[in-house]
């Protein structure tokens, strides 16, 4: 190989490792969200990057890097979806433990973060896979309505309803859980 070419082949390794290093976990719990399947999320959050990384070029402002895999993930999530419809629940035990905990946090700040996940998790599943596609893009992810609207090719007015459907199922499935 030349030696010039060398470094720079060498350069964009590590930028690509950089990037996958910096989005996976993110990008595997959105998508998690959205199947509540560990075994599948981790097959499309392979398939996110493996899209990602062979349509880089088309990446204008590096500062939407996020937004822009984030848009791939859900893409591929909806399209998964629609292929295969519903797909069955693992437990919540089975999903990978994250890939490090604040050291600070005691055995009771652990255990309660584990069940609000577990809670936000199960509460998740009472949403149709649009609602919950939605309001996880737009309250976990924090992205406008109008990107939500552009990644679920859809009007802004029908994200807005998703959103507002999820969030009122998600209520009432939080009331249930209390009584």
């Amino acid at each position: 190989m030349n030696e010039a070419v060398e470094p720079v082949l060498e350069d964009s390794v590590q930028s690509q490792n950089r990037f996958i290093n910096e989005n996976l976990k993110r990008v595997f719990l959105l998508i998690y969200r959205m199947l509540g399947n560990v075994a599948d999320a981790q097959d499309l959050t392979q398939e996110v990057f493996i899209k990602a990384l062979q349509r880089q070029d088309q990446l204008k402002d590096p500062e939407k890097a996020a937004h822009w895999l984030s848009r791939i993930a859900t893409n591929t999530a909806i399209d998964f979806l629609r292929r295969h419809g519903r797909v069955t629940l693992c437990e919540i035990e089975a999903v990978p433990e994250p890939i490090s905990t604040p050291p600070s946090e005691t055995p009771e700040q652990l255990l309660l973060r584990a069940e609000r996940q577990a809670m936000f998790e199960s509460g998740l599943q009472v949403l149709t896979s649009r609602e919950r596609a939605a309001l996880l893009l737009r309250d976990v992810e924090g992205l406008p309505a109008e990107e939500v609207a552009r990644q679920l090719n859809c009007s802004k007015a029908t994200v807005r309803s998703h959103i507002a459907n999820a969030r009122v199922k998600f209520r009432r499935y939080l009331m249930r859980r209390k009584a």
